[in-house]
């Protein structure tokens, strides 16, 4: 079962702010549903889960407790033995992946407009929401008003809204991106990935499991990133954040994966060795 991509879940504040600066460590939650996020399909034996977590010197009653309250909280579906990713994180999983394609090239100019219309929606109803628009890398407007260029598909299933695709009529297409997305921070926040999955690229060459933790949290820091990063034409944005960074994640997750896959080697010959 090999990993096509990472993402962190719940725990990366300090790369989601305004302010963002550096990465956080990953608890044990975010861990076990980053490797689950990035594992098609997105399911795990327990065993392979324990021995991944060793990377992190996480205690195996650690993970068990974890796993358990991921069960109960409807994130993940115990089968047997074997854990899998369930409700919300499912959909996650789709735009995680779709972060990781560059754009079209063309764009014909046209945007997307998504309008909310319900007049009474709950707190949590609200938040669904907007992790919904933001997935589908919408801009916010303002309150229930999301737009964005249409060069790429959104979800159209979105609850309570009326959505129109078509062209600007009196708008500034530059200053509306200005004011939907703030390009600096995008620019920034994309260069601190790039230096992470650097030195990622340097770790991994050492060849020590350590590097692979290392690399695990690099990598889901980017992969975090490129979720919501919201892929812009380049006629407005060229390249703030996305192609360059792409093209380094796919490096460093290439060799993460090697890596990986070989650590896994080893701990199936140890457990072969002792069984004899």
């Amino acid at each position: 079962m090999m990993l096509h991509s990472m993402i962190v879940a719940n725990n990366l504040r300090a790369i989601t702010g305004p302010r963002a600066t550096s990465l956080e460590p990953l608890n044990t939650r975010s861990i076990v549903l980053s490797v689950l996020l990035g594992t098609h399909p997105p399911q795990m034996p327990v065993g392979r889960i324990l021995e991944f977590t060793t990377l992190f010197e996480l205690a195996d009653g650690t993970v068990r407790t974890a796993l358990s309250r991921m069960v109960a909280a409807g994130d993940l579906v115990n089968d047997d033995g074997i854990y899998r990713l369930a409700g919300r994180l499912v959909e996650r999983q789709a735009q995680q992946d779709a972060g990781r394609h560059h754009p079209p090239s063309k764009w014909d100019g046209s945007w997307w407009t998504v309008a909310v219309v319900s007049d009474r929606r709950t707190m949590t109803e609200r938040r669904e929401f907007r992790n919904r628009a933001t997935g589908s890398r919408l801009g916010e407007l303002r309150p229930d008003l999301w737009l964005r260029p249409a060069n790429i598909a959104i979800a159209t299933d979105l609850p309570d809204v009326v959505i129109t695709r078509g062209p600007l009529i009196t708008a500034n297409a530059s200053d509306l991106v200005a004011r939907l997305w703030d390009l600096g921070d995008l620019q920034r926040r994309s260069e601190i990935h790039r230096n992470a999955l650097a030195h990622a690229a340097t770790q991994l060459e050492s060849g020590v499991d350590r590097a692979l933790a290392d690399a695990f949290v690099a990598l889901a820091g980017a992969q975090q990133f490129l979720r919501v990063e919201p892929q812009l034409p380049a006629e407005l944005a060229p390249d703030v954040a996305g192609a360059t960074l792409r093209s380094r994640y796919a490096e460093v997750v290439a060799e993460f994966q090697s890596q990986l896959a070989a650590f896994f080697r080893r701990g199936s010959a140890r457990v072969s060795t002792d069984a004899r």
